[in-house]
């Protein structure tokens, strides 16, 4: 029975093999009669003949279609090779290669290696038109910085001055300029510093909104035809170049740190500048900028976008963190003292927004990590500049006289840079947290330790610098030879200092107690002044020596006091004239108690004794004055003029 049907299918076999080999033609249907009229199984060949024809007649359909979309896409691809521009059915064509490509790679049918051959290297053709393209988009549609509409660094330009002007006085090499910088012209000092920008006041998209559609189009494309490598390396290329021409608006060059070391203090100065306001504007303006770009052309694929945001943007953070660097392990000098401050203000608002920016584990680790870096160099800097200023109060031993008693440019310089280092108050007090062990302490018999305790780690150290400046200044009041001009000298300088930090911030640091004890100090120096100065020219008007009684004194007696005292008055009156005290409260304040002193005494003397000589001979040689003259000459005290008494003599009676 098997060995039956297994024959009957051999020639069920042999029989669809002789159908098929005769094809669709007239003898085909000839032959399936003959085998029908045979044996009626074999009427089945006639279903077998029409599947074939069916497969057959779809293939044949199949790969028309194939090649009439090969030809068609592949004629406006070829044509359009050369075009400045594209067609409107240039990416249309695209598409349908890249889907037919697709198509082929999957195995969907069969057309030959042929075909293949030329869906690819068409294809291969309009992805390298595609990259051009997106390179000339990239670059044509860029728009350039504008430098005009960025907002200056508003660091005051008395910090600048100060830091220029304590150059050349720590240098021993004052002059004019350092005055200018005390005497106010430079006075006006904003708290706020860097700069600033936001959506209502510019706009740091550097490429034309229109372009990101198109740049978005050819982009997905060539990810999608397995070209992402090429379509990344040509952003980047590009927009690297475009960051950095950025920098170079903005005036951050490239420099090594030999380079940045060697510079002189004035150069430095402008790079600093430059670098506090460019890292707060390519950070919080240009990179954003950046990371939306490629958030728009790369949308479909976060792992592209990040790729590309990195390789364009990790350069010129590295490059204006490289110059952080620099600075930061730069030789130590208080020129640099609020620069650095800035750069490490300005680098703390930024470092959010670079570990949002920059996610990557790997290079965007290592740029947040060079910023923590930097920052922290930044930071130790600062301190150690701060305490070289604080070593420069104190070691500063010049010994030339100030000339008139005036107010020394050290105790300007120190107030100024004391004034503008509050406006920095929480940056140092964060810095000065580990290292507040090793401040030095206030001295006990100029703060209660009450007090010192209760203060700020700033302020404390603003306090022991301010108490070093006063010693320094107590040491400087000795090359006064009078007595008297160092007491107007300390005078005159503890003035000064009382008012700046009455006048400022310094005043909340360090109190109004601290202000009542300085006050009370210029009072016991006005006390002692008036002691040194005045106490010979009183002793001409005491009783004491005159011989006989009131009524009957001895006339050479008082004749010899008068000339002592006017004597004495005149020298006063001469060397104390070219005495200055800028202050008008101070200067009148001292005059008021000179003649409290002086005049009541000398009209008292008078009363008893003028009318003894008045009724003799040249009378007036003794009597120069009367106490109304005496009160009108003292005004002229103090103004830093020289004068001399050109007293006409007075008739005798």
């Amino acid at each position: 029975m098997a060995a039956a049907i297994e024959g009957e299918d051999k020639v069920l076999a042999t029989a669809q093999r002789i159908v098929q080999s005769l094809g669709n033609n007239s003898d085909t249907d000839d032959m399936l009669l003959i085998f029908s009229a045979f044996d009626n199984r074999l009427s089945n060949l006639s279903s077998f003949v029409s599947t074939e024809e069916n497969l057959s007649a779809a293939a044949a359909a199949e790969s028309s279609s194939t090649a009439s979309r090969l030809d068609a896409a592949e004629q406006i691809i070829l044509n359009d090779a050369d075009s400045s521009s594209f067609s409107d059915d240039y990416l249309a064509a695209v598409d349908q290669m890249i889907q037919l490509t697709e198509e082929l790679n999957l195995g969907s049918f069969d057309a030959g290696d042929e075909v293949t051959d030329r869906a690819e290297n068409a294809l291969q053709l309009a992805m390298t038109r595609l990259e051009d393209e997106f390179r000339h988009v990239l670059i044509r549609n860029t728009v350039p910085l504008d430098s005009d509409r960025l907002h200056r660094s508003s660091l005051s330009t008395s910090a600048a001055a100060i830091a220029i002007a304590a150059t050349e006085f720590f240098s021993d090499d004052a002059n004019e300029s350092l005055e200018d910088v005390s005497s106010g012209r430079y006075s006006h000092h904003s708290p706020g510093r860097g700069v600033s920008f936001g959506g209502d006041d510019m706009s740091l998209e550097l490429i034309h909104p229109d372009a990101v559609i198109d740049l978005r189009e050819i982009a997905d494309r060539m990810i999608r035809s397995g070209y992402e490598k090429e379509c990344c390396q040509v952003y980047c290329s590009v927009r690297r170049d475009v960051l950095d021409e950025c920098l170079s608006i903005l005036g951050v060059e490239k420099l090594s740190i030999e380079e940045v070391q060697r510079m002189d203090w004035r150069s430095l100065d402008d790079k600093m500048k430059k670098w506090i306001q460019a890292v707060k504007v390519v950070v919080r303006g240009l990179l954003w900028s950046e990371k939306h770009l490629c958030e728009h052309i790369f949308a479909g694929s976060d792992l592209i976008k990040e790729v590309c945001f990195v390789e364009t943007s990790k350069g010129c953070v590295m490059q204006l963190l490289n110059f952080g660097e620099a600075v930061a392990i730069g030789k130590r000098s208080v020129e640099k003292l609020f620069r650095i401050l800035d750069m490490y203000d300005a680098l703390v608002q930024v470092l959010p927004d670079l570990q949002t920016l920059f996610t990557d584990e790997d290079t965007g680790d290592m740029v947040c990590d060079e910023a923590n870096g930097v920052l922290d160099g930044l930071g130790k800097a600062a301190i150690a500049t701060f305490v070289e200023f604080e070593s420069a109060v104190q070691g500063e031993a010049s010994r030339k006289p100030i000339q008139n008693g005036e107010i020394h440019p050290l105790a300007r310089y120190v107030m100024n840079y004391t004034k503008l280092l509050v406006d920095y108050t929480d940056t140092l007090n964060s810095l000065l947290e580990n290292v507040e062990d090793e401040s030095p302490q206030p001295d006990r018999q100029n703060t209660d330790n009450s007090e010192s305790e209760s203060m700020s780690a700033i302020a404390r150290r603003l306090l022991a610098l301010i108490i070093s400046l006063e010693s320094n200044i107590e040491e400087k009041s000795k090359v006064y030879e009078d007595t008297a001009m160092q007491y107007i000298f300390l005078m005159n300088n503890i003035l000064y200092v009382v008012q700046k930090v009455k006048d400022s911030e310094l005043r909340n640091l360090l109190g109004d107690n601290w202000i009542k004890k300085r006050r009370g100090l210029i009072r016991q120096y006005a006390t002692q002044y008036l002691r040194a100065s005045w106490t010979k020219v009183l002793s001409c008007l005491k009783d004491e020596g005159i011989g006989g009684s009131s009524s009957n004194p001895s006339k050479v007696a008082l004749k010899e006091r008068f000339k002592n005292f006017n004597a004495c008055f005149e020298d006063i009156y001469r060397i104390q004239t070219a005495w200055k005290v800028p202050d008008p409260q101070l200067r009148e304040e001292l005059r008021i108690s000179i003649s409290e002193k002086v005049l009541p005494a000398y009209r008292s003397f008078m009363g008893r004794f003028g009318s003894h000589l008045e009724s003799g001979r040249h009378a007036g040689r003794y009597i120069k004055y009367t106490p109304d003259e005496l009160e009108n000459y003292l005004l002229d005290l103090f103004e830093g003029t020289p004068q001399i008494l050109h007293h006409l003599r007075r008739k005798s009676a």
